[in-house]
């Protein structure tokens, strides 16, 4: 049951990224062709750069964010896999 729900949230983080990915785009997108200042007083973060550093920052925290979450289910299928060969080793003995 337990790996199930491991399973699970794989898919899940998987079609989050997708999605996030495609939230950054439009973002950026929004960003870039958006007539508005961004909050800004000044043009000068309007246009092309508001959709490369949305696109950029976007990015990243994407990144950063699944690739956390990528890392602690490798520990838990690491860890399995680890206890799984040591049950093993003992059973020879």
């Amino acid at each position: 049951m337990r790996d199930f729900f491991i399973r699970s949230l794989e898919s899940i983080v998987n079609v989050l990224v997708i999605l996030g990915a495609i939230g950054v785009v439009i973002a950026a997108l929004a960003a870039g062709f958006g007539r508005g200042s961004m909050g800004m007083h000044d043009e000068a973060f309007g246009g092309p750069v508001a959709f490369i550093v949305v696109l950029l920052g976007g990015f990243l925290y994407l990144t950063l964010l699944a690739g956390f979450i990528y890392l602690a289910l490798g520990i838990y299928s690491n860890t399995k896999r680890t206890a799984d060969a040591v049950e093993r080793l003992q059973s020879r003995n």
